[in-house]
C-alpha cells in the first residue's frame, strides 16, 4: 500500500517533468524536401516527409533497403536478392550475391576524392596532444598491417583477437582484418587474463594484437603482461603482435612480433579481398555485466550499411563535421559509431583514450572546444557523474560547435537529460537518447530522424528508425506494461550462433513461442503519440500490486524524491544512483524501509547519504549482477570483477549494505 501510494505520487510528478517538451528545430527549417535529406527517397513514389519515408521503409522493405544499399555502398559485384530471412528458423541473409570489401568502403573510396581529409583524431590521455590522421595515412597503416598479418599466416576466414586501448593502430587492425578477409574479435582492454583467454579460445584465434602498455587517466596498465598470462592457456595462439604505446620496454618471447618495426617492412598497397555480403566481419562479446558474456556475430554488408545510415541521420551528420563518440572501441558503440559508421560516411571521428574527469571534470568540454566537435555521443552514467560537479566545469569552455548531443548505453533520467540539454547544449542542441543493443548492431529507436521541429520528450527514446518495427507484448506476466520485441527485418541484426536461441521463447514464462521475433529483454511504454520510453531490463523489474517497476522508473523517482527533499530543506548527498532488482519479497521489504525513512525525513531538516559509490565497468555501466549478489548476501558468487574501474567499490557496497540493514555480522 505504502509502496503503491509513494510510487503513484512521485511518478505523477516525474511524468509532469517528462511532458515538458523541448521543440528542437532542425537546420532545414520549415520548408523541407525529404529527398534533400535522403536522395534515394526521390524514387519512392508518394513519399514527401519523414513519416511517409518511415512507412515506406517498413511496408516496402525490399525497395527501401535495396535502393539505399546500391546508393550508399561500393560493390565489387551487385547483389541479386535484398533479403532472404526466416527468423523462425534463425535464417537471416541480406544482399545475397553481392560482394564488397568493408575497408574499401571506409577508406579507398574517400582517398580517391579527399585523401587529405582528417579521418581520425586520436584524443590521447594527455590533454592537448591529439594526433590527426588523414584518410590517406589511415589507408597506408591499414595496408601495411594487412600485409603483415598475411605474412604471419593470417588467411581469409581466420579470426584475429585485438586487445588494445583506443589508438590508431587498434582501428587499423580492425580495418586490416576486414581488408584481408579475416574476422576480428576486439576484447576490451580492461578484461582480466582469464576473461581474455576465454574469448581467445572461443574465437580460436592464432593471432593476438596488443600494446606494451595502456595509458588511461594518468595511469599505466601493463596490457602485454595480461596477454602473456592469457596465452599460456590458449594453445591456438602462434604469434602476438606488440605495438608500443609507451616508451617502456616489456619482455618479448619468440612468439612476440614488434608491430611497428615489422609493419615498416611492408608495402603500402594491400589488395582487398572480395567478401560475400554475409561473410563474418567480426565477433564481439558482451561485457557480462548481468551474467556470462555472449559471443555475437555481425556480417559485412548489412552491418556496414545500417551503421552508416544511422550515423548519418540520427545525428544529422554532414560532411566536414567532427563526430565525437567517447565510447571505447572494445564495445559495440565504438565499433559502430567510432569506426565503421563514421568512416563509411567519409567522416572525421574522434578516438578518446582518457576518462571524463582526467585531469579534471572539464575534460570532455575542453576537448569539444579544442577539436571543434559537432556531435557528442556519451553515456548517461558519465553525464550524471559530471552533473554532480556543477555547471562551471562546462561553462568554462566554448561549446558553440556542438549541434547534436547523444546518449547511449542505458535510459537517461529526466534530470540528467535536462542538464545535458540546458547546460552542455545551451538549450539549442537536440538530445538524441538512443536505444539499441550489441545484438542489433546499430541504433533502433531515437528522436531523430524526424520531421523538422518535431518534439523531443526528455527521457524518451521516441521513434523507431527506418525499417524498424518494434512490438510491445502485453501478457499476464507483464501486467500493464510492454516488452520490447522486434522482428529482425533489418540488415544489421546479429547472425549465426545466437539467432535460434534468442528466438525460441520469451524468457518471461510466456506459454506461446515468439517465433519471428527477437526478445530484447527490455521493458517499454508507448505513449498515445506513439513515443517509446525504455523502462529498463525485464530481469530487473518487480511487480508490486499489479504495477511493474523498472530500474529507469525507480531512478527517476529517486531524483524526484531528492528534489522534493531539497524543497523542504532536507540536504541529500548523492554521488551516483542505480536501481537493481532482487527477489520480490526481499525488495518489497527494502522499499518499505526506504519509503518509511524518506517520509520521516520530511519532518526535520536532516541529511541522508544515499550512495557513495557503485561498481562500474570502465565503460561506465553499473555491474548489476554484483549489486544483486550483495543484496542477496551471495558475496562468494560475485564472479569476474576485472572490468571494474575500481574493484574496491565492491567492498564499499558490501559495507554500505551492511550498514543499511543494521547488520553488524560478517557477510
Amino acid at each position: 500500500m505504502m509502496c503503491s501510494l509513494w510510487r503513484g505520487t512521485l511518478l505523477t510528478l516525474t511524468s509532469s517533468l517528462n511532458r515538458r517538451v523541448f521543440q528542437c528545430c532542425r537546420q532545414l527549417g520549415r520548408s523541407y524536401n525529404i529527398a534533400s535529406c535522403m536522395p534515394e527517397a526521390v524514387a519512392f513514389q508518394g513519399v514527401s516527409d519523414h513519416s511517409g519515408l518511415y512507412k515506406f521503409s517498413v511496408n516496402e522493405s525490399d525497395r527501401f533497403w535495396g535502393a539505399v544499399a546500391r546508393q550508399r555502398l561500393s560493390w565489387i559485384s551487385p547483389f541479386h536478392t535484398v533479403q532472404n530471412c526466416d527468423f523462425s528458423q534463425g535464417k537471416i541473409k541480406w544482399f545475397e550475391g553481392g560482394k564488397l570489401n568493408v575497408s574499401v568502403n571506409c577508406l579507398d573510396r574517400h582517398v580517391q576524392t579527399c585523401p587529405e581529409r582528417v579521418a581520425l583524431i586520436w584524443e590521447r590521455d594527455e590533454p592537448g596532444t591529439e594526433v590527426k590522421i588523414t584518410y590517406r595515412q589511415l589507408l597506408e597503416l591499414t595496408c601495411r598491417l594487412g600485409n603483415l598479418l598475411k605474412r604471419q599466416g593470417v588467411r581469409r576466414g581466420d579470426c584475429v583477437t585485438i586487445y588494445m586501448p583506443p589508438c590508431p593502430l587498434a582501428m587499423a587492425s580492425m580495418l586490416a582484418c576486414a581488408r584481408i578477409g579475416a574476422a576480428h574479435n576486439v576484447v576490451f582492454a580492461g578484461f582480466s587474463s582469464e576473461a581474455l583467454a576465454d574469448r581467445i579460445r572461443d574465437a580460436q584465434s592464432s593471432t593476438v594484437i596488443t600494446v606494451n602498455q595502456g595509458v588511461r587517466g594518468g595511469k599505466v596498465v601493463d596490457l602485454k603482461r595480461t596477454v602473456d598470462q592469457a596465452v599460456q592457456n590458449c594453445p591456438t595462439v602462434q604469434q602476438v603482435l606488440v605495438a608500443m604505446r609507451t616508451e617502456n620496454t616489456v619482455p618479448m618471447t619468440d612468439r612476440d612480433v614488434p608491430l611497428e618495426e615489422e609493419m615498416m617492412k611492408e608495402d603500402v598497397v594491400c589488395e582487398p579481398v572480395a567478401m560475400d555480403s554475409e561473410d563474418v566481419l567480426f565477433l564481439l562479446y558482451t561485457s557480462g555485466s548481468t551474467g556470462k558474456p555472449k559471443g555475437l556475430v555481425h556480417t559485412q554488408a548489412g552491418y556496414l550499411l545500417y551503421t552508416s545510415l544511422t550515423h548519418r541521420y540520427v545525428f544529422n551528420y554532414h560532411d566536414g563535421d567532427v563526430f565525437g563518440c567517447v565510447a571505447d572501441i572494445g564495445w559495440i558503440t565504438g565499433h559502430s559509431y567510432i569506426v565503421y559508421g563514421p568512416l563509411c560516411n567519409g567522416g572525421t571521428t574522434v578516438l578518446f583514450e582518457s576518462t571524463p574527469v582526467y585531469p579534471n571534470p572539464g575534460r570532455y568540454w575542453e576537448m569539444v572546444e579544442r577539436l571543434g566537435i559537432n556531435q557528442f555521443y556519451g553515456a548517461p552514467t558519465a553525464i550524471r557523474l559530471l552533473l554532480k560537479y556543477g555547471d562551471e566545469w562546462v561553462q568554462n569552455y566554448n561549446r558553440s560547435s556542438l549541434k547534436t548531443l547523444g546518449s547511449v548505453g542505458e535510459p537517461i533520467n529526466t534530470e540528467a537529460w535536462e542538464w545535458y540539454h540546458r547546460v552542455v547544449g545551451d538549450g539549442r542542441c537536440p538530445v538524441v537518447d538512443t536505444w539499441w543493443q550489441t545484438e542489433t548492431g546499430g541504433i533502433c529507436i531515437a528522436p531523430r530522424p524526424a520531421d523538422p521541429e518535431a518534439e523531443i520528450v526528455p527521457g524518451m527514446a521516441m521513434h523507431p528508425f527506418y525499417g524498424i518495427k518494434p512490438a510491445l507484448l502485453d501478457t499476464e506476466v507483464v501486467t500493464g506494461d510492454g516488452v520490447v520485441l522486434q522482428s529482425a527485418q533489418f540488415p544489421a541484426f546479429l547472425r549465426l550462433r545466437l539467432a535460434l536461441c534468442y528466438n525460441q521463447y520469451c524468457p518471461l514464462n510466456c506459454a506461446t513461442p515468439l517465433l519471428g521475433f527477437f526478445f530484447t529483454g527490455d521493458g517499454a511504454h508507448r505513449s498515445k503519440e506513439g513515443y517509446y520510453q525504455i523502462i529498463g531490463r525485464l530481469d530487473d523489474v518487480i511487480n508490486v500490486s499489479g504495477h511493474r517497476l523498472g530500474t529507469a522508473e525507480l531512478e527517476d523517482v529517486v531524483v524526484c524524491t531528492i528534489i522534493i527533499m531539497f524543497g523542504l530543506g532536507v540536504y541529500v548527498f548523492v554521488v551516483l544512483k542505480k536501481a537493481v532488482m532482487v527477489e520480490e519479497d526481499v525488495l518489497a521489504q527494502q522499499l518499505r524501509e526506504m519509503v518509511s525513512r524518506s517520509i520521516a525525513k520530511y519532518a526535520c531538516p536532516d541529511f541522508i547519504q544515499v550512495v557513495r559509490c557503485l561498481p562500474k565497468t570502465r565503460s561506465g555501466k553499473i555491474m548489476r549482477r554484483v549489486l544483486r549478489k550483495v543484496v542477496e548476501r551471495n558475496t562468494d558468487e560475485l564472479g569476474d570483477l576485472s572490468t571494474l574501474d575500481d574493484p574496491d567499490s565492491v567492498h564499499e557496497v558490501i559495507r554500505g549494505h551492511r550498514r543499511l540493514r543494521g547488520d553488524g555480522k560478517q557477510q
